[in-house]
């Protein structure tokens, strides 16, 4: 189980939660490559107009300070006031402008990186945190087939973690913006907030929020919620939303967006990937597909990854560079993985073998069998003092290290599996551990016998 970090919102892990998080980091990224995503690194810090300047965002912004601040220093209004970044697309979207003329487009990446948000600390929500991103983005203009692919890599990917199955919710901000339209509710934007809080608050609160706050009527508010009640796992969401009789031009385009995703995960992902018409996404940048990823039977922990198309967040003059990306929550995702137990990992450091010492003066001979074996891709610690060989043993065993190897004074050598007691002749130049005891293993976690 996850240990409880002594400071609030920032974790901390133990030995063996590391490994299993190390090996989330592991597969995504063997994914992410596969599929052709090379991975960038962005700094940490950003302006703050930078950082607000596409949509409102509902999460406090760590701004930077010294602790010994001058007389003068800029306000808190000052959009050149340096903070903390709260995601990495709003990064990327500056990278990709100041370096467009050293990137080849459409430009695939991937990154993985600690971001910050003022978070009320729960599980699920830390106030840093580590998240994985990829994205595609074009020059002036990018294929809507990209936005098929990312949620199939994001499928691949999720499916390769020792998790519970998952589903990933797709809707299109063009079939929502279109549908609200052709009711007649004009401030589309400030419906998608509404929506967005649905699963928060209720369907008869999101209603008095449409009445009260944006003007809608009875009938209205209705319909929106009738749109935001379908969810189909193949598209058949069409002939649904066309039944509510409303006829938008957007609406059309987005409803052909989303079958093209729908139809095409239905073949190679059957049963991971749905349209949701009730996902919004409260990031106003979003202009197309927006994602949202739930673990089933653990909806109440939130998105585990989400996402979306946008168009506009990258520009440069009449220049524009359109995308279409998925986030990965890793933090949120390696916590549930931990507190309910889904993975275990074979052992809690990397060490494979131990080198014993029969006295002090066989420490240098002993480096050097260490040597030999490390040379092979094995890792290996020496002993630090010849005590008692069941000492070096425990020691070993303390660590969860498998194996003990010994030398004897006629420079012949045994290496001990200390789970088993086989103990054997063996070569430094040669010997393998067996392949599972290399390094250590993540693995899902035998289920708990019934009472």
């Amino acid at each position: 189980m996850a240990r409880k970090a002594s400071l609030s919102g920032f974790p901390e892990w133990l030995p063996q939660e590391r490994l299993v998080e190390l090996h989330v980091l592991d597969v995504l990224r063997r994914t992410f490559e596969l599929h052709g995503f090379t991975n960038i690194e962005t700094r940490a810090v950003e302006t703050v107009g930078q950082l607000l300047r596409k949509g409102e965002i509902d999460k406090e912004v760590y701004a930077l300070s010294r602790l010994q601040a001058e007389e003068g220093e800029a306000g808190r209004e000052d959009p050149n006031r340096l903070a903390l970044h709260f995601d990495l697309t709003v990064p990327f979207a500056r990278y990709v402008v100041e370096n467009a003329g050293h990137l080849s487009f459409p430009f695939r990446r991937y990154q993985i990186q600690k971001v910050w948000r003022g978070e009320r600390p729960q599980e699920g929500r830390a106030r840093e945190f580590t998240q994985a991103d990829i994205d595609v983005v074009g020059d002036g203009e990018l294929p809507f087939r990209y936005d098929v692919e990312l949620a199939l890599v994001i499928a691949e990917a999720l499916g390769a973690l020792p998790i519970p199955d998952f589903r990933i919710r797709v809707n299109n901000r063009k079939l929502a913006e279109g549908f609200y339209r052709g009711i007649g509710l004009t401030d589309t934007a400030g419906v998608l907030r509404s929506i967005d809080k649905l699963e928060k608050i209720g369907a008869e609160r999101v209603a008095e929020l449409l009445r009260d706050e944006l003007g809608a009527t009875d009938e209205q508010a209705q319909a929106a919620l009738a749109l935001a009640s379908i969810r189909t796992e193949d598209t058949s969401f069409v002939e649904q939303v066309r039944a509510l009789g409303v006829r938008e031009d957007l609406l059309e385009e987005g409803l052909a967006e989303l079958a093209e995703v729908i139809a095409e995960a239905g073949r190679r992902a059957p049963g991971r990937v749905l349209a949701d018409l009730s996902i919004a996404r409260g990031l106003d940048y979003y202009t197309g597909t927006v994602y949202e990823t739930v673990l089933v039977g653990h909806e109440q922990l939130g998105s585990i990854c989400s996402g979306g198309r946008y168009d506009a967040l990258a520009s440069k003059g009449s220049r524009t560079f359109p995308g279409v990306g998925l986030s990965i929550g890793v933090t949120r995702l390696v916590s549930r993985i931990l507190s309910q137990g889904f993975v275990e990992a074979s052992r809690s450091v990397p060490t494979a073998v131990l080198v014993t010492l029969t006295d002090d003066g066989s420490w240098s001979a002993a480096q050097d069998v260490a040597a030999q074996l490390r040379a092979r891709g094995i890792s290996v610690e020496v002993a630090a003092k010849a005590e008692k060989f069941g000492k070096q043993i425990k020691y070993a065993d303390r660590r969860g290290i498998p194996f003990v190897w010994f030398t004897s004074e006629d420079g012949t050598h045994e290496v001990k599996d200390i789970r088993s007691g086989d103990q054997v002749p063996a070569d430094p130049a040669a010997w393998m551990p067996p392949a599972e005891d290399l390094a250590p293993q993540v693995r899902a976690a035998a289920p708990a016998p019934a009472e």
